[in-house]
């Protein structure tokens, strides 16, 4: 195993002891940090507020979001930011990630940027040991990510943070039209009318789970929020498997939201991983 992969395999800080006078191991050991999710701990992560000072388009749109306010500013300095084209990932040794999603209450808002589900504490991610709570999902139309140039049909994020350990991580899953997708189906029969309503339904019950693909190879990057304030320091991992949902359910959700996707960002010479494990 090189140790390259070993960092990212292994996942335990105490590796970090690498030999200054490599320069490579100095950015493996930037990698291994991005891996333990050594992020900022100002990820208030994308829960816009209703009336929130930007938007997708015109002179609150991306182009002009790091001067709308001085939190921002990472939105046009940022130098790790989503979302981006994945192109020529390199294949690594990558562990799997083991998903523990439960249950939830249904909590449902149309926030005037995306429809998002709040999630119950309960569910996590575990990636080498590490276990993230899963706090919310939210979607884009069209996909933020691109693969080799190509936009998907919508996204999915499911957003996990620590906000006491200073970690935080994205999984995308990118969604193209086909058959009917029954969860999101259920989920677009509850979504809220109105730009700022709340929908708590405690007797319809939901499990993200359900929107997994049974293939859950994925690509690993640096990132950032895709909305302001644009934290970075967030690990993305984008799953290699779309799933479908039905032309009229892509129509349905782009009535409410029709772009709500940020511009491909620039790469800055990150590096892009992928997992090739076999289930």
């Amino acid at each position: 195993m090189t140790s390259e992969v070993a960092f990212y395999v292994a996942f335990r800080p105490e590796e970090s002891a690498v030999s200054a006078h490599s320069a490579k191991a100095t950015v493996h050991m930037t990698l291994l940090c991005s891996l333990i999710f050594c992020a900022h701990s100002t990820f208030a992560q994308g829960k816009p507020a209703v009336g929130a000072p930007w938007s997708y388009d015109g002179s609150n749109g991306p182009d002009h979001w790091g001067d709308l306010e001085s939190d921002f500013a990472e939105c046009k300095v940022g130098t790790q930011q989503s979302p981006i084209d994945i192109r020529d990932a390199k294949e690594t040794e990558l562990a799997p990630i083991h998903f523990d999603y439960k249950l939830s209450p249904l909590k449902i808002i149309n926030n005037g940027q995306t429809i998002r589900v709040d999630y119950e504490p309960g569910s996590s991610v575990t990636i080498n040991g590490i276990a993230l709570p899963l706090t919310q999902f939210h979607f884009h139309h069209r996909s933020e990510t691109e693969i080799d140039g190509q936009k998907y049909d919508m996204e999915l994020h499911l957003v996990h943070e620590d906000p006491a350990a200073g970690r935080a991580a994205v999984i995308a899953i990118l969604i193209k039209s086909g058959t009917e997708n029954a969860f999101l189906r259920d989920l677009l029969s509850h979504v809220p009318q109105k730009v700022g309503e709340e929908v708590d339904r405690k007797k319809v019950v939901i499990n993200a789970a359900d929107f997994l693909p049974a293939d859950q190879n994925y690509y690993a990057f640096d990132g950032s929020l895709t909305t302001p304030p644009c934290t970075e320091n967030v690990k993305w991992y984008v799953l290699k498997t779309p799933i479908e949902a039905s032309p009229s359910q892509i129509a349905a959700f782009a009535k409410y939201y029709p772009d709500d996707a940020r511009p491909i960002q620039p790469l800055h010479g990150r590096e892009i991983l992928q997992s090739n494990f076999h289930k």
